[in-house]
């Protein structure tokens, strides 16, 4: 009996605090994000890989470029070891065939760091050759895209360590913790589907902690988080997003910081963004992170193109 009203309390706990998240600051895009084939005219940054025939590329030309008819999406990322930009090539990778579906044939991936970095990430996430990874060491192409570029950018008595560790406990950007916590609360609405996906890659990459029983194929027979009491039929349980994104803390960014860490400081606290142009660069969605792990719901996105 004790256990169970352990459970029911924990349960309606969860409840509440997802209600607090939800409670947030709406989004307000800034009119650079807005018209991206505008504010990243003339943006030229370098290809990682050579799959692609370009060595460079004029972001905003190649916004405006989008053939009639068809999309493009951009990430405005942040740099290679951070936990935005990881999460929104994993998200990027899952959704992918349904963003193909609905017209964008041109995914554009700009990271805050060397070329070298972006390989990296490349080969630690198995991205496909589809997504177009850009370097950007000084993070120039998201501050005219108009993300933001964290707490107290300009206030030389915070260090860049500092300025990190003060977003990392929810003071500047407004959406920290909020984005945070839902990684720990979970959502009986949310959807899993990205977390598993990004947690099989994990996996078999060798990223602790596997929570993932699989079968031939890798195919995933059971899911660690079934078994949540009481809320293991939740679209997405409570820690299962968490859990994820400590796969990609540990297995990531620690085991690999000196290969993807961003070379100019003002990178480490800068944020990013996304946008989707139709033919001729024609704005169709724009978002901007208001802070560590605030991305955008890409199923959302999806169904507003």
């Amino acid at each position: 009996m004790v256990g169970t009203s352990f459970y029911v309390v924990s349960g309606l706990l969860l409840v509440l605090l997802q209600t607090m998240i939800a409670f947030t600051t709406s989004l307000i895009v800034p009119l650079s994000a807005a018209t991206p084939s505008k504010s990243l005219a003339g943006m030229i940054v370098a290809a990682s890989s050579t799959t692609t025939n370009r060595t460079t590329v004029d972001l905003g030309t190649a916004l405006s470029s989008t053939p009639p008819g068809t999309k493009s999406l951009i990430v405005l990322g942040t740099h290679a070891a951070d936990f935005n930009m990881v999460e929104y090539c994993q998200r990027v990778r899952f959704f992918l065939p349904q963003l193909q579906s609905k017209g964008v044939d041109r995914f554009i991936l700009v990271v805050n760091g060397k070329i070298s970095s972006c390989k990296k990430l490349t080969e630690l996430l198995d991205l496909p050759e589809t997504m177009e990874l850009y370097a950007d060491p000084s993070g120039e192409a998201g501050r005219r895209f108009g993300v933001s570029r964290g707490f107290r950018p300009d206030d030389a008595r915070f260090s860049p360590a500092l300025r990190l560790f003060c977003q990392g406990i929810g003071i500047g950007p407004p959406r920290t913790l909020g984005a945070v916590l839902a990684g720990y609360v979970g959502s009986p609405d949310g959807t899993r589907d990205f977390i598993e996906d990004g947690l099989l890659q994990g996996q078999l990459a060798g990223r602790w902690p596997a929570v993932l029983d699989l079968g031939r194929n890798n195919s995933i027979l059971k899911n660690s988080f079934d078994d949540f009491p009481l809320l293991g039929s939740w679209g997405r349980r409570p820690f299962e997003l968490a859990t994820l994104r400590l796969q990609n803390l540990i297995g990531i960014q620690f085991k690999n910081w000196d290969a993807l860490k961003p070379d100019e400081p003002q990178c480490l606290t800068q944020l990013g963004g996304c946008a989707v142009v139709g033919g001729g660069g024609e704005p169709l969605y724009s978002w901007v992170d208001r802070g560590l792990c605030d991305l955008p719901d890409f199923q959302e996105l999806i169904d507003s193109l």
